[in-house]
């Protein structure tokens, strides 16, 4: 190589060295840098995760604490440490119509013992320490022969706010035609065989010091002992439409002495299309009558079913409100759960609620072969449970409601024949299993607990299928001051215009010449 090149040749290998270098350099900072996106990325992905963690977590805790508050709330109300004690009585808002609602002997009673009636039909009451805002009201008008209409909540008293003027006036009647004793002079109807048979046990028990005796008829059962204590003699009859109905075309109830009819729960009666027998059996009775309806809503037929069979002005007393709500000493938690999740969950929640077996639990389904199914599981599991629903014989569901009543099987399974019918005042918890067909059904559910004053805790799945109403349960729920869960917002609000297969759209009463409105406030009311 010339000697002259050579300084050149150094600089261009030097320069290819320098450019290799540099090359190098720049694939190990790229690298690096792939690496540190790489890292940056994992870190991230990692703290979504660890955020997503967390408000998993949070969601987790927020339910645990409403089910732990319950469970205290349940805890206290069991060493009757009961939360109402300090924060006083609750007011109740009260509205009166009708003529003359306003006179003074139809004064509200403060006492029992301010009805100046006998002792012995006073009997019923003496555990009770005054009466509730619907007794307190119903016994002036109804013991001086008003048609009377009564628009309460279940679990507000109205057995009782019936029952002893029933007792009354059959008193009354028998003063004035004693040969004609052991004729029935009262009748009160019910729609289902809980129900009808829960009045029957009060009024058997309240009629006993007077010498007034009472039958119950209904069906799933032998006619026979139900026609023979009719033969014997009663006073009082307690049915539900279809028995009576049956019973009336054999000849062997006879009603046409009956001059005091009372309709209890009227509005599920004529729900379950029992108007057309309702219908017949009241044409059975004396034309002469005094008429009373308890509902706990006021849809249009129930009101076109007053207007034909009562005075043109019967006294209402509305507690409350008319509208659908729910009893506000019930804590309302509602979860929104896939379908099958709801086995775990109702166990998790027993493991919460009923962890000693000792206290009463209500779980309600929608069918019976759900009954069954539930009830299986949990006696598998280890829980004893019984179950109450319309393929039982009317003697095992008798059984079950003994033994829950008495507390020797505190956790039963039933299906909605048992949401109207079960006064029991210590159920503690209801847990919704399954969401029931309407709103109305699931008001009645968790008022089978929070009874006579005390407070109570409705626990209600809420799957995909039950979206439909999902917008009448968050009115139910912001009327009552309950927390409305996130997930259940999200199938929406609306709320769609209800219908009856008879009457068509519902729609609020217009009266051009109605009285106006009284508001009254009581304090908190004990149960029949």
């Amino acid at each position: 190589m010339d000697p002259k090149l050579l300084p050149a040749q150094e600089e261009l290998s030097k320069r290819k060295k320098e450019k290799k270098s540099k090359k190098e350099k720049q694939r190990k900072l790229a690298a690096e840098a792939e690496q540190e996106a790489a890292t940056e990325e994992v870190a991230k992905s990692s703290k979504k995760s660890k955020k997503e963690k967390k408000r998993k977590l949070a969601a987790e805790a927020e339910q645990e604490a409403a089910t732990e508050e319950a469970a205290k709330s349940s805890k206290k109300r069991a060493a009757g440490q009961d939360e109402s004690d300090q924060a006083g009585p609750v007011e109740k808002s009260v509205a009166v119509t009708g003529k003359g609602y306003a006179e003074p002997k139809y004064a509200q009673l403060k006492s029992f013992a301010a009805a100046a009636l006998p002792p012995q039909v006073l009997d019923c009451c003496k555990g009770f320490d005054r009466p509730s805002p619907i007794q307190a009201l119903a016994w002036p008008y109804l013991l001086d022969g008003r048609d009377f209409i009564g628009i309460a909540a279940t679990g507000s008293g109205k057995t009782i706010a019936f029952g002893v003027p029933a007792l009354m006036h059959v008193r009354n009647k028998l003063g004035e035609k004693a040969a004609k004793k052991g004729l029935p002079r009262c009748l009160m109807l019910a729609p289902t065989r809980e129900l009808a048979q829960q009045i029957a046990d009060v009024l058997t028990e309240a009629g006993a010091p007077c010498g007034i005796n009472s039958v119950c008829l209904y069906g799933g059962t032998s006619k026979g002992p139900q026609i023979s204590a009719l033969k014997s003699g009663v006073e009082i009859v307690i049915g539900t439409p279809g028995r009576m109905k049956d019973l009336i075309e054999m000849g062997v109830c006879r009603l046409n002495e009956v001059s005091f009819v009372v309709l209890d729960e009227a509005d599920r009666m004529l729900d379950m299309g029992f108007e057309p027998e309702v219908r017949a059996i009241l044409s059975q009775t004396s034309s002469i009558r005094q008429m009373v309806m308890f509902s706990a809503t006021w849809p249009f037929a129930v009101h076109q079913l007053a207007q034909e069979f009562m005075d043109p002005n019967p006294i209402k007393v509305v507690v409350g409100s008319e509208d659908l709500a729910a009893n506000h000493d019930v804590m309302q938690i509602v979860e929104v759960l896939d379908d099958r999740a709801r086995d775990s969950r109702l166990v998790a929640l027993l493991d919460k609620y009923h962890r000693a077996q000792s206290n009463r639990v209500l779980v309600f389904v929608l069918y019976k072969k759900e009954a069954g199914r539930v009830e299986a599981m949990l006696n598998k599991r280890g829980w004893k449970a019984v179950s109450v629903h319309g393929d039982k014989a009317q003697h095992d569901r008798t059984k079950a409601l003994s033994l829950f009543k008495e507390g020797k099987c505190p956790l039963m399974i039933a299906t909605d024949v048992a949401s109207r019918g079960l006064d029991i005042p210590d159920v503690e918890v209801v847990i919704n299993y399954s969401f029931p067909l309407t709103t109305e059904d699931y008001v009645h559910r968790i008022g089978r607990t929070g009874r006579a004053g005390k407070k109570g805790v409705a626990h209600t799945f809420f799957t995909q299928a039950d979206k439909g109403l999902a917008g009448e349960l968050v009115n139910v729920l912001r009327e009552a001051d309950q927390v409305v869960p996130p997930a259940l917002m999200k199938f929406g609000t609306h709320v769609k215009k209800k219908e009856s297969k008879i009457y068509g759209s519902h729609f609020k009463e217009i009266t051009a010449d109605a009285p106006k409105s009284t508001k009254i406030t009581f304090g908190d009311s004990d149960e029949e």
